[in-house]
């Protein structure tokens, strides 16, 4: 069990709040019982090691406020929306003889002893937290799962979870399941289909942009050549006829 030293507060005001919380400290609120409402203030350094885990609303604490020491539980954690540090924490009294409320974290064990993990499986895990009605001086920290021997296909339901006495679940209508152990899934991307290919030649095939560009060069140098050889099939008239004689002298 955790001890904590605490503060009483005698100074209210949101400004003093923020000279304690500039100094490292928390403000708090302790109530519950017969007794009145206490506003008090937390170390945070000396807080800090279990705040921030999974069991802490769930975590039974000795806390010691001047010289007066009370069993009490954490029921809420306020957190700066920027920083995300503590800036308020309620806790209340634990009162023997009383049952809590209390929604307890689920810890899973022995995973290299499950043969449906070992075959590929995997854990669906459904409840990380199980809400448990418990006895004020016995609330179990983490509720723990066995996973020995477990196979794909196996539903851990809350009925085969050991719970401490008198700690009873808040569903009682049904036999829910917290956890499962599911075949593993395997996503196959399906296979591209083949590109057909025309043969060389092939009648009807498409020429490629390649092809054509070719085959249009090549057709314009054929008419190059064309024009250039009925050009040189011309044979120039004989300039010897061509020359108009001379008229004859009378």
């Amino acid at each position: 069990m955790n001890n904590l030293k605490a503060t009483k507060r005698e100074n209210l005001t949101s400004g003093s709040n923020n000279k304690l919380r500039a100094k490292g400290f928390i403000p708090a609120i302790l109530y519950g019982g017969k007794d009145p409402n206490q506003n008090i203030s937390i170390s945070k350094k000396e807080i800090s090691n279990i705040i921030n885990s999974d069991t802490f609303l769930s975590k039974v604490l000795e806390l010691d406020v001047d010289g007066k020491k009370e069993k009490v539980i954490p029921r809420d954690v306020a957190f700066h929306v920027i920083s995300e540090e503590p800036i308020h924490i309620d806790f209340m009294r634990i009162l023997s003889g009383k049952k809590i409320i209390l929604e307890i974290p689920v810890k899973f064990i022995n995973h290299p002893d499950s043969p449906g993990l070992k075959r590929g499986g995997v854990l669906n895990i459904v409840r990380r937290k199980v809400e448990l009605r418990c006895p004020a001086e016995n609330i179990p920290d983490e509720i723990i799962i066995d996973l020995t021997g477990t196979d794909i296909g196996t539903s851990i339901k809350i009925s085969s979870v050991k719970l401490p006495e008198n700690v009873t679940p808040t569903i009682t209508d049904r036999d829910f399941v917290v956890a499962t152990v599911a075949a593993p899934t395997i996503i196959k991307e399906p296979e591209k289909p083949a590109e057909e290919v025309p043969a060389e030649g092939a009648e009807g095939a498409a020429p490629t942009e390649g092809a054509e560009a070719v085959t249009k060069d090549g057709d314009a140098a054929k008419k190059d050549e064309k024009t250039k050889e009925s050009a040189t099939d011309k044979k120039p008239e004989d300039k010897k006829t061509a020359e108009k004689k001379p008229a004859e002298k009378k």
